[in-house]
C-alpha cells in the first residue's frame, strides 16, 4: 500500500490551518511556502480538500483557505479519502475462477479468502486513521516540538494569517 504524497501535504496543511482563529486563514502561496512545496501541487490538494468539505475557500485579495470544520472532527481518514479517494485498495478479480484448475462460478459463493483477508486488514487501517484527528496531530506536534520552534511557527502564522472575506468572525 502506498499513499500519495498529497495525503501528507494535505494533513500538514490541515494541521497548520487548525491553528487559525475563526474567520482567519492562509493563502495558497503561504501554505506552499510554509511547507516548502510547489504551489501548483499544493493547489491540487487544497482543491480536493475543498471539494470534500474539509476546507473552505475565500476569493479575493485577502482570500485563502480555512478549515471548514473543527480540527477535532477531521480525521486522518477524512483527509486520506479526500486526496486518494475512498475506493478499496485491493480489488479481487476472481483469479480463482481462471486457469486449468479454475473453481466453478457456482462454487464461489463466499468471498475469496484472499480478498477477505485484505478487506479485514484495510478496515483495521481505516479504523486506525479514523481514530486520529487533526487536533490529535497538532497536540503531538506541540508536545514534541522545541518551544523556540513553536514560537517561530506562531510568529510566522501571525505575519501570514489573513481575515478571510465573508468569514464569520469570533
Amino acid at each position: 500500500m502506498r499513499l500519495s504524497q498529497g495525503v501528507e501535504w494535505a494533513v500538514h496543511a490541515c494541521t497548520v490551518l487548525g491553528a487559525a482563529a475563526p474567520g482567519r486563514g492562509l493563502s495558497l502561496a503561504a501554505l506552499a511556502e510554509y511547507h516548502g512545496v510547489p504551489a501548483p501541487y499544493m493547489a491540487k490538494q487544497m482543491q480536493l480538500l475543498s471539494k470534500t468539505g474539509l476546507v473552505r475557500t475565500s476569493r479575493g485579495k485577502t482570500g485563502g483557505y480555512a478549515l471548514a470544520r473543527a480540527p477535532d472532527t477531521i480525521t486522518l481518514w477524512d483527509v486520506t479519502a479526500a486526496i486518494d479517494g475512498p475506493a478499496p485498495l485491493f480489488r479481487c478479480t476472481e483469479i480463482r475462477q481462471r486457469g486449468p484448475c479454475a473453481a466453478r462460478r457456482e462454487d464461489c459463493r463466499s468471498p475469496c479468502h484472499i480478498a477477505a483477508a485484505f478487506a479485514a486488514a484495510e478496515e483495521a487501517w481505516r479504523s486506525a486513521l479514523r481514530a486520529v484527528t487533526i487536533a490529535d496531530i497538532a497536540a503531538g506536534v506541540l508536545r514534541d516540538s522545541r518551544p523556540e520552534h513553536v514560537m517561530e511557527a506562531v510568529a510566522w502564522l501571525g505575519e501570514n494569517l489573513t481575515d478571510l472575506p465573508g468569514a464569520p468572525v469570533g
